[in-house]
């Protein structure tokens, strides 16, 4: 098919496709994330292969944090046209940089867990875990807060 615009797929199809419920593409709609949808002769929602994609961006600004009213200043930006390019780009930059901050928020977590997990497993294999939390936590980059903090074992 030369034209993937011309492709009717139905709210059930558009579902399985980008991994949105039914009632949450028909709230995106309602919330004006969309275009008018437009609908067949038996009054059914039909979507585009374009909506889609569209339906995909919007998915993974609103999974990556985006609020909802970003997400509707950009779309609406986007069906204005052309000379708000620098306002759009100024919404994706700064959305960029929160979720930027939150893989290093994330990243710096999965840190203190993978350090916590190979205390486990040596404790686990050491046949010690119980011991584990008995005299307080246990972390192999515990501050030190004082001349006891050596007592935590791991410190």
């Amino acid at each position: 098919m030369a034209n993937t615009e011309k492709v009717a797929l139905s709210i059930g199809e558009v579902s399985a496709r980008t991994g949105l419920t039914t009632p949450t593409l028909r709230f995106y709609e309602q919330e004006g994330l969309l275009p008018p949808v437009r609908r067949n002769a038996a009054g059914r929602r039909v979507f585009t292969e374009g909506d889609v994609a569209w339906l995909e961006v919007c998915a993974k600004l609103r999974s990556s944090g985006m609020p909802l009213p970003e997400i509707r200043r950009y779309a609406d930006l986007v069906r204005e046209g052309a000379g708000n390019e620098a306002e759009r780009f100024e919404i994706l930059r700064r959305h960029e940089e929160r979720v930027q901050q939150q893989v290093t928020d994330l990243q710096e977590a999965l840190s203190v867990i993978h350090a916590k997990v190979e205390i486990y497993a040596r404790h686990l294999v050491a046949g010690t875990a119980d011991e584990l939390w008995r005299n307080g936590p246990e972390c192999d980059r515990v501050p030190d807060w004082s001349a006891d903090s050596a007592q935590l074992g791991e410190a």
